[in-house]
């Protein structure tokens, strides 16, 4: 690893900068990695570029996104082929009075898929954006209900992904003993400040408590006005696949087949412990399995679906991809040890919380990483958090608040290009929208933080 100093900041500055101005996210990202790649080996930067790029698609943690968010596509598109969510939306739908209503059901129906938040954030998008539509609310509103709940559920519910890697996480980093990663990890969950707010402030925003200004305000008034603001972001899954005419000899598909599905991959899920691939493999071989045998569709067609499903992933793919590698390059760069480093010498046991959520939050706004970071930083929060005789449980929450900001905040990061794509809208309709009321939760969480310091 490198030591740039402040230089280190140039790349992900590069990469914010281009993308507020040209709202594209993957040339941003490729931009700040290439310019990360001159500082490091000027003379050859090409094949730096190459290494890390070859490191990033050999990363197992890569791998399974690129698989989970793949499949789950192509469940996604099963769904909507065979009219599954369809029916599902139709039959919520009639049960619905208002768009209050629509959008409370999308909070509650997140809630409850809070085993992965890829799962939440593709099946509560793919299943509630017709409902919403209907009731013309935008689609930037609902990917903001979705991401609120997909990140900030799993992270505050220990019966999850989040909860298991950092448990692990934590165990690794010395910060609790072996074996007590979860206990400690359960503990922290009242100081998870972050997740906690952005959870909470959605029926504010909804029942209108808290009112709707900037981007999200002209969102709703375009979608109360016209159709057209409700159109489908191009290269969807909702667009590539919305539902033809179902072949000769068919069955009509109904709702409780998709509410099905979604019970089977959270239980298989659970069984395999909490292994989110394996329960996507036995979801999509049972429904296969369903289709063929109500003659729903032919082999051919559920396996061209199934691809087809898989295709609409690679835009949000290949922003995950990028962001890793900007990731490696900002590790090499020095950057987390930077932001880190520069601030030690300023704290307190009292301040520290405090100041892990809000330089964590913004290192891990800034790379568009919730998880990578925190591997590299963690012996160092350790550290600073033994020395100051900090309090271990509001560090812990500090941690996983600042991962649940960058996560939930980040216009990059993959929950939010999941929650769009999934939601019908692009990425960057979906931060620009969202990101008042998520700065709106971490305000308060950092009062939060100081409060229960001092307390």
């Amino acid at each position: 690893m490198s030591d740039f100093g402040s230089l280190a900041l140039l790349p992900t500055g590069l990469v914010v900068i281009l993308a507020l101005w040209s709202r594209r996210s993957i040339e941003s990202l490729l931009a700040g990695s290439l310019l990360g790649a001159f500082m490091l080996a000027p003379h050859n930067p090409l094949g730096l570029l190459a290494d890390h790029s070859l490191a990033v698609m050999m990363n197992e943690t890569v791998a399974w996104i690129i698989l989970v968010c793949g499949f789950m596509g192509s469940l996604i598109a099963l769904f909507i082929r065979t009219g599954a969510v369809s029916a599902f939306s139709t039959a919520l739908g009639a049960r619905l009075k208002n768009r209050r209503q629509a959008l409370m059901a999308t909070w509650v129906l997140g809630i409850s898929l809070f085993v992965d938040d890829y799962l939440n954030s593709l099946a509560v998008g793919a299943a509630m954006r017709k409902v919403c539509d209907s009731w013309r609310s935008s689609r930037e509103m609902l990917a903001y209900v979705v991401d609120s709940t997909a990140a900030p559920i799993s992270v505050i519910i220990p019966v999850s992904t989040w909860a298991v890697f950092f448990a692990a996480l934590l165990e690794d980093g010395g910060l609790v003993t072996d074996g007590a990663g979860i206990r400690a990890y359960i503990d922290a969950i009242p100081y998870m400040f972050y997740p906690w707010l952005a959870i909470l402030t959605v029926p504010l925003v909804i029942q209108g408590h808290i009112p709707l200004f900037g981007a999200l305000r002209r969102a709703e008034a375009r979608a109360a006005q016209s159709a057209q603001g409700l159109k489908e972001a191009e290269g969807t899954v909702g667009a590539a696949h919305a539902p033809p005419g179902a072949p000769p000899g068919a069955s009509t598909a109904s709702g409780w087949q998709f509410g099905a599905m979604m019970l089977l991959l959270v239980a298989s899920t659970w069984y395999f412990d909490l292994d989110f691939l394996k329960g996507i493999y036995l979801t999509l071989a049972v429904y296969l399995v369903l289709i063929i045998c109500q003659r729903g569709l032919s082999i051919a067609q559920c396996f061209d679906t199934m691809l087809e499903g898989f295709k609409t992933m690679l835009q949000p793919l290949a922003v995950v991809v990028c962001a890793y590698l900007l990731k490696g390059i900002n590790d090499q760069l020095g950057l987390s040890d930077y932001v880190i480093n520069s601030i030690g010498p300023y704290l307190s046991a009292t301040s520290l919380p405090v100041a892990l959520f809000v330089s964590m939050a913004v290192v891990s706004f800034a790379t568009g990483s919730s998880w990578g970071v925190f591997v590299i930083v963690m012996p160092i929060i350790t550290s600073l958090s033994q020395n100051l005789g900090a309090d271990i449980t509001l560090v812990i929450g500090a941690t996983l608040s600042a991962a649940t900001f960058g996560s939930h905040a980040c216009f990059y990061s993959d929950s939010t290009v999941l929650s769009a794509q999934a939601s019908g809208c692009n990425a960057y309709q979906h931060a620009l929208t969202q990101i008042p009321y998520a700065l709106f939760s971490a305000t308060i969480a950092v009062a939060a933080f100081w409060l229960a310091a001092i307390a």
